[in-house]
């Protein structure tokens, strides 16, 4: 993986290649290519390990003329960062091209079969192995390259999304999709490629998303042919996508992470409008309309997600426990697919992920499905693979994150599961209405009280300056900030490169007391709860071994905050609703850490935004 884009039409090419590999950096990559068909029908690839701005300065004095070109920024799976491994990738004979987003994983098998055949390799990469397959099959058997592209599709194991150029026709596009996403954009005599729709959405607002083992013969004046890998003909549905490019751009902040940060308090508006009314008594979500009876039938739920949407799911558990006394599972999704987890008709799967595209979500999905489970989608990209793979579900309306440290994703997911859980026990006629009608209405009034946490930014980035020099941070929460805890540790981990571990409280004497001393920062979320006094007497064992307390308190605390080294006071809200209050100090406080330290902030090392391999 990671990004693709790709163009052919009456427009050169190379301008928007580049564009749109720039818009595609927000999901991490460690090099970039292109490969473009010019004027004189001559193949040229282009490709560098870095930046994009690297490629620029490399591609400066090269010929950049022509209508047709694709263009990749890679996230390293076969083969470390390098101008080799980079793609796009050559045939052998230099007359296809070829990126990839994906695993092909039985290239070693194949790889040993074209070794054989005489085939030598320039790379370490399994791209270049799908490359020289499809060329074999070509030439040995005389065929036209989208035949080539079928018979070697299914031949390979993994999962692709794939564009080739031909030189032979410089007038054509072969693109393909299994497992990976693949967008086309349909312009006005001229058609777009793209990974997902953010490169696109400034030449057309049309789409046409592929569909898993489907082909796309892209050609210059002609309509979108699309078949199977069986050659089956397919009708692809035209979709108009809504994205304002405004929010691909950062405005007047230093980093896409930062504005993210401050826009939370209008996308959790956005994601509650419409769904709550005006009198702030109602909830309509229409998944639950459409499906009450499978929903409310549930004998379990169970949440499957990665990364920061697991640490939401854990607080949809204890929400839709708590609301709904409906018992809910949390799995890492990567290891529910592996298991052979104990599933049935009763029931209900809630997949989490923020680009939609999450290889291992999208695969619990189907797992569950074969075993008649009913599928619940929480997702923020409109139209990606898990919302179309799910039985309902809901979308959380935050805008796009570019950010790859997910920040408003996660408190647009905690919002839906709140939203979901409320409605279900309402339904169920097991929540007492005070309870019911006092949740929705602090539930709106959490975007204003957001705002007030954003006005100590400054403060908070004062504080941050402090801690450049640590290496380990623990992170302590208890009940429904525990969840909070974890993803606090996981932004500070991702982009500030600080190892830092969530603990829940209590645990923290089971062990990770250990490594207390008075170098060690201990972030304890201490806010005024039911858990109080608990959170209390775990600092008081902190403090004993002279650890570096940072508490997030309640607005007037008078205990912790004269205990604790530093505090953030945070607006009082109900327990249940904390983590999208508490969330937020921990956002600004890994952003400004990472900052002082002088880190890539929008794009960590090693890390990508949207997870399309295993």
């Amino acid at each position: 993986m990671c990004g693709i884009i790709g163009y052919i039409g009456n427009n050169d090419a190379y301008p928007i290649l580049i564009k749109g590999l720039k818009l595609l950096e927000y999901r991490g990559y460690d090099s970039a290519g292109i490969a473009l068909i010019n004027n004189e029908n001559l193949l040229s690839v282009y490709k560098t390990k870095g930046k994009v701005s690297e490629l620029e300065t490399f591609i400066s004095q090269k010929n950049i003329s022509g209508t047709t070109g694709i263009g990749h920024t890679r996230w390293a799976t076969h083969g470390e960062p390098s101008q080799a491994n980079a793609h796009p990738h050559y045939s052998s004979t230099e007359t296809l091209a070829l990126i990839h987003n994906g695993i092909i994983e039985n290239y070693s098998a194949i790889k040993e079969k074209l070794k054989a055949k005489g085939y030598s390799f320039q790379s370490t990469t399994d791209t270049e192995v799908l490359i020289l397959l499809i060329e074999h099959i070509k030439i040995s058997n005389n065929l036209d390259l989208l035949n080539a592209v079928q018979l070697a599709l299914q031949e390979v194991i993994g999962t692709y999304a794939i564009a080739i150029l031909d030189k032979e026709r410089p007038d054509r596009i072969i693109a393909a999709r299994k497992s990976s996403p693949l967008v086309i954009g349909i312009g006005n005599q001229e058609f777009f490629l793209g990974s997902d729709a953010t490169p696109i959405i400034e030449y057309t607002d049309k789409v046409v998303y592929l569909e898993d083992e489907e082909i796309a013969v892209i050609q210059k004046n002609e309509p979108l042919k699309i078949v199977t890998i069986n050659n089956e003909p397919s009708n692809p549905a035209i979709k108009k996508i809504e994205l304002d490019i405004s929010q691909l751009e950062k405005g007047n902040y230093p980093h896409f992470m930062l504005k993210e940060i401050f826009e939370q308090p209008e996308s959790l508006f956005n994601c509650i409008r419409g769904r709550i009314n005006a009198d702030n008594n109602h909830i309509a979500l229409s998944a639950v309309i459409d499906h009450k009876e499978k929903l409310l039938a549930a004998r379990r739920f169970i949440i499957v997600a990665c990364g920061t949407s697991w640490h939401a799911g854990l607080i949809g558990k204890q929400l839709i426990e708590s609301f709904c006394r409906i018992p809910v599972e949390v799995e890492y999704a990567s290891e529910f697919r592996y298991r052979n987890p104990v599933i049935d008709e009763k029931d209900v799967i809630i997949a989490i992920s923020q680009s939609g595209e999450t290889a291992d979500t999208l695969a619990a999905v189907e797992l569950a499905k074969t075993r008649g489970a009913f599928i619940y989608g929480i997702c923020n990209a409109v139209g990606s693979s898990i919302p179309r793979a799910t039985d309902t579900g809901s979308y959380t309306h935050v805008g796009p994150e570019i950010g790859v440290a997910s920040t408003k994703a996660f408190t647009g997911q905690v919002t839906v599961l709140a939203l979901l859980a409320l409605t279900l026990s309402k339904e169920k006629k097991i929540i007492e209405n005070s309870i019911f009608l006092e949740t929705i209405k602090e539930l709106y009034n959490i975007p204003e009280k957001m705002k007030e946490i954003l006005e100590q930014n400054e403060k908070i980035a004062a504080l941050s300056q402090i801690f450049t020099y640590a290496h380990n941070f623990i992170y302590l929460g208890r009940g429904y900030n525990f969840p909070v805890a974890l993803e606090g540790a996981l932004k500070l981990k991702e982009i500030s490169y600080i190892h830092a571990e969530g603990y829940p409280a209590a645990e923290m004497k089971h062990g990770p007391i250990a490594l207390i001393d008075n170098e060690m920062p201990v972030v304890v979320i201490a806010t005024n709860n039911s858990l109080y006094d608990k959170v209390l007497s775990n600092i008081q064992e902190i403090k004993a071994r002279k650890g570096k307390i940072i508490a997030l308190v309640t607005k007037g605390d008078k205990i912790i905050s004269q205990i604790a080294d530093f505090y953030i006071e945070l607006p009082a809200t109900l327990e249940n609703l904390d983590p999208l209050i508490t969330a937020i100090p921990l956002q600004l406080l890994a952003y400004h850490i990472a900052v002082c330290k002088g880190m890539d902030v929008d794009q960590p090392r090693n890390l990508a935004k949207s997870v399309t391999v295993e």
